[in-house]
């Protein structure tokens, strides 16, 4: 059986492991430490500016559609007063031609109530010289 018999190496291995505990906190802990809070500040700075960039990015689609929206309805607004403007339009051409319609069915049927009554006159002139001329050819003889 082996006895351990504490001495003043004990206290000497003490004092070593509590130096070099002091030595690689200075030296290796810290040091990595401080990187890891440094690369966690940098990760949450980055998702913080993520965060951002999304909410400004949807903000931007948002004002995008709005002004798509608007600019729709403008759009079928002057859509709706062009069309209106061009059934006025054709209004007021319907109703010249019509009225230039009406202007010369007037004109021609004056032309032909004109032409009517010369033929009329030019015929009662000649009814006499027919109507002497028929009878002679059914009577058979000379009036």
């Amino acid at each position: 059986m082996i006895t351990v018999i504490p001495d003043i190496s004990l206290v000497y291995q003490m004092i070593n492991f509590l130096v070099l505990l002091f030595v690689l906190n200075m030296v290796l802990y810290r040091p990595i430490r401080n990187v890891l809070l440094e690369r966690k500040a940098k990760v949450d700075g980055l998702e913080g500016g993520v965060e951002k960039a999304s909410a400004d990015l949807e903000a931007q689609k948002d004002s995008y559609k709005n002004g798509l929206r608007q600019a729709r309805g403008e759009g079928l607004k002057k859509k709706e007063a062009f069309i209106e403007e061009a059934s006025q339009e054709e209004k007021e051409i319907i109703d010249q031609i019509n009225k230039k319609a009406q202007a010369n069915f007037a004109q021609i049927k004056q032309q032909v109530a004109e032409e009517t009554e010369q033929a009329r006159k030019a015929l009662d002139a000649e009814v006499d010289a027919y109507a002497k001329a028929i009878g002679e050819k059914i009577l058979g003889r000379a009036c």
